[in-house]
């Protein structure tokens, strides 16, 4: 509310549209793996809140570095818990035709101890690595 609050009076109704279009496509991105239970409402409320102080461009940018630094961290500790490989075939499974489909991995909810991890941390370094890097 305050970016947008900000936006408005900074730069009047175009800045407002600015930041509305990037809440909403901060939004839109994380909806999905949201409703698929993958993520908490959190995350998808800070990417939106970043959209909505930077625009549309810079939450795009930061979702795309979110995701690689999500991955990296995924890598570690799947391999840390030595599942790496297991999690590798069930990707690879998934997307060759003619084999069985397995509901691998779950969703938040079913989750045990350890298998996910806190996605802000993930948003937060991306979102400082695109801040920094563009």
């Amino acid at each position: 509310m305050l970016a947008l609050l900000y936006s408005l009076t900074s730069g009047g109704l175009t800045g407002l549209l600015f930041s509305i279009k990037g809440a909403t496509l901060g939004l839109a991105l994380l909806l999905i793996p949201f409703m698929l239970g993958g993520m908490g409402a959190g995350d998808v409320k800070m990417l939106a809140v970043i959209g909505a102080w930077q625009g549309p461009h810079f939450v795009w940018l930061c979702f795309l570095s979110t995701a690689i630094v999500g991955g990296i961290i995924s890598l570690v500790l799947l391999s840390k818990s030595g599942r790496l490989w297991q999690s590798l075939k069930y990707i690879l499974f998934a997307f060759l035709p003619g084999t069985p489909k397995v509901n691998a991995f779950g969703t938040l909810a079913t989750a045990k101890a350890g298998e996910a991890f806190p996605y802000g941390v993930a948003i937060a370094a991306g979102t400082l690595a695109t801040y920094f890097l563009r």
